[in-house]
């Protein structure tokens, strides 16, 4: 038996091989549109380091409606002096006033895309309050994002670490004669 001058078996596998050829393009684009565009563009980078200023921003004005809006539900935090927050926590010293940052001030600000997944790491000099007790000095931190298939990006972990002071740096503290760290509240 013949199909448009075909052996019927021949015509069959034809078919076969076409749906499923067919059936992997669909399946590569619906995969695609799940998971979201791989966030590797110049754009992504340039949006990742527009959240990172709204959210110094947010904390100096202790903007909390902000705040909210860019953490994820999920969010966890350990705070320069070692305290794990959730998001309510961190929220919530915000707008107690526990945590009142008036200084914060960025430098060697690295961004990583890895998929839906952006790494910061920067440094900070930072001041202000954190539970009553000045807070003044260098910090290296790590803030995470994760972009979510609307496109928008959730922070969902961040730490913060004091910088180390060197050997040289503590000599030129105590030639200084005051004895006092220069990173150091007053």
């Amino acid at each position: 038996m013949t199909f448009h001058g075909q052996p019927i078996r021949s015509s069959c596998r034809t078919s076969v091989v076409v749906l499923a050829i067919l059936f992997s393009g669909v399946a590569s684009v619906a995969a695609f549109a799940i998971s979201g565009p791989v966030a590797k563009s110049p754009d992504s980078k340039h949006q990742v380091e527009a959240l990172e200023e709204q959210w110094r921003v947010a904390q100096l004005a202790g903007d909390i409606a902000t705040m909210d809006k860019m953490l994820s539900d999920d969010y966890i935090g350990i705070s320069m002096t070692g305290e794990v927050d959730t998001k309510a926590q961190q929220l919530r010293r915000v707008a107690d006033r526990r945590m009142m940052l008036t200084r914060i001030e960025l430098s060697d600000m690295k961004v990583k895309l890895v998929g839906a997944v952006a790494i910061v790491t920067s440094r900070a000099r930072v001041e202000g309050t954190n539970d009553g007790i000045s807070v003044r000095g260098m910090y290296r931190y790590t803030r995470v994002y994760h972009r979510l298939s609307t496109g928008q990006w959730k922070i969902t972990s961040f730490e913060a670490t004091r910088e180390h002071r060197s050997h040289s740096q503590i000599e030129g503290e105590r030639a200084d004669g005051n004895g006092r760290r220069s990173d150091q509240s007053e």
